[in-house]
Formats: structure tokens, sequence, C-alpha cells
């Protein structure tokens, strides 16, 4: 039991995707595989970065970054999703269940800053190509590296304090496969009124207000790549917009539906697959598949490694 919030329930039931018993095996072995794709991708990603000269500048930088973020983020719930898919036992504690809680909305809210961040460093690279370089420079990039994560943890601090100490006395039962604020909310004995509303004002500043600063940078680039007369210079300029922009199309869909009215509804939990196992799967693809200078230095990484291999 724990005294300082007067709750009587001292863990939760994880219900995940219980309803669908007969498919248990075939979800933990496709969501096993994604969760390895996903992780095995991003840090190829990563090494990369930080070993082709090539892609030594921004750009690739908060790649890296927002990489490393997806792996701290799909790890935050997929582990867990995988116990409860295979075990019987579907509890998870109080305590775990609330540093789970922060954690994932934590690097979700940092991702959407990141995501704004990202589309900013386009901005710049095309509205001001001559003084990019010296604008962005390696002091500026990690200040505005550090900045997502800083916002990130700060702002969803509020709506998990306003949840963690509301009183919960049963039912226990979670119709989801992590712990997220609406389920949580609606488990709660008392009125939710005031911790749902922080979390919708948190999802405004984290989620709705990066979107739109997002949306806002892209009509301003797309204004200007129309304006330019080379054709190779507006296919260039739109390759590197067009990853970004599936991305985050993917990524805010489904979050905004989710956390902008946080009443909770059953298929909360499949949305939620979308941002927390389908995008960061694909993440790696799509910023290889569609670029360039990525695929030849994946190229490069893979015949080095061949060669070391045969030698």
């Amino acid at each position: 039991m724990i005294d300082s919030n007067n709750t009587l329930v001292e863990e939760f039931l994880l219900l995940g995707f219980s309803n669908f018993h007969n498919f248990q095996t075939v979800l933990f072995c496709v969501i096993l595989l994604a969760y390895i794709i996903c992780v095995f991708g991003n840090l190829t990603i990563i090494i990369l970065v930080r070993t082709e000269v090539a892609l030594n500048n921004p750009m690739y930088f908060f790649i890296s970054i927002f990489a490393v973020l997806e792996i701290m983020f799909i790890s935050v719930t997929v582990p867990k999703l995988l116990v409860i898919l295979v075990q019987s036992n579907k509890t998870i504690s109080f305590s775990g269940c609330f540093i789970q809680l922060y954690a994932f909305n934590a690097l979700g809210e940092t991702e959407c800053f990141i995501l704004a961040l990202m589309v900013f460093d386009r901005y710049l690279a095309i509205q001001n190509p001559l003084r990019y370089s010296t604008i962005m420079n390696n002091t500026c990039c990690s200040q505005l590296a550090a900045f997502p994560w800083f916002a990130g943890f700060f702002i969803a601090s509020f709506p998990t304090f306003c949840t963690v100490v509301m009183e919960f006395c049963g039912p226990y039962e979670i119709d989801h496969f992590f712990c997220d604020l609406a389920p949580l909310q609606n488990l709660a004995c008392v009125d939710p009124f005031n911790s749902s509303l922080v979390t919708v004002v948190a999802a405004f500043i984290s989620i709705v207000l990066p979107f739109v600063i997002i949306a806002t940078l892209y009509i301003h680039i797309i204004v200007t790549i129309l304006n330019i007369k080379s054709r190779e210079g507006k296919r260039t300029a739109f390759s590197t917009c067009s990853s970004h922009l599936i991305v985050v199309g993917l990524f805010y869909g489904s979050a905004i539906i989710v956390y902008v009215k946080p009443k909770g509804s059953h298929y909360d939990k499949f949305l939620a697959l979308t941002y927390t196992v389908v995008t960061p799967l694909l993440n790696p693809f799509i910023y290889t598949f569609r670029n360039r200078e990525v695929k030849h230095a994946l190229r490069k990484l893979l015949r080095q490694h061949i060669r070391q291999c045969s030698g």
C-alpha cells in the first residue's frame, strides 16, 4: 500500500490485447521482430552519422538525435508489452506504472519538439542557404538539440504529478498495453477533471503547438521551393523534406487524436501501436530509402564490413 496518495491499489493489471487470446503468440513474434528491426535500424543511422564525413552536418546530427530518442521511446513500452503477451502475470507495480507513464510521455513530448526542430533546420537551410552553415554551428546545434529534452521532461511532469496524487481504490484493470494518462485517470476514485485538464493543456503545448509551427514552416518552405527556377534545385529541396513530412504525418496523426481529447477509449491502444511501434519501425527505412546520401553511406559501410570479413 502506498500511503502518500491514500491509494488502496498496489499494482495494476495491463489487459493489453487479451481479447485476442488466440493471436498472442503471433502478436509477440510480430512486435518482437518490429522491435529488433527498429533498434537495429536506428543504431545503424547513429553509426552512419557518427562515422561518415559526408553526413557531418546539422540535418543528420538532428536525425541521429532523433534515432537515439526512438530507441528509448520504443523501449519504454514494447518490452513490457512482449512480457504480458506471453505471461499469465500481466501486472505492473504502482510505482513502475507511473515511472513508465512519465518516461513515455516525456519522451513522446520530446519527440514532438525534435520534429519541429528538424523542420526549423530545413527552413533555415532553404531560406538562408548562404548563412546556414554560420548560423547552425556546433554550439548552436547542441543547444537547440538540448531544448526538446528539457521541454519534454519538464512539461510531462505536470500531468504525471496530477495523476499520481489522485486516489485509486479499484478497479485496477487498465485496458491498454502500457500505463497511459487517460486509462489511469479513468480508474481514479475521484473526479479526474483537473488531471484531464492539465493533460489537455500539456498536449496543446507539446503536440498541437509544435504541429502548428511545423505546418507554418512547411508552408514557407513550399512557397520558397516553388519559386526556385531550377528543376534540379526543386527536386533536391523537396527530397530533403519529404522524409520528414512522412514521419510527422504518421506520428502526429495518431497522437493528436489520443491526447488532445484524452477521454480514453477501447481503440486508443490500437492507435498507440502506430506511434509506439509502427512509426519508430518505419523511420529508419524512411530516412535511408528516401535519402541518397544515407544510402551511399550505408553501401560504403557495408563494403567496408565485407572487406574486413573477407580479409
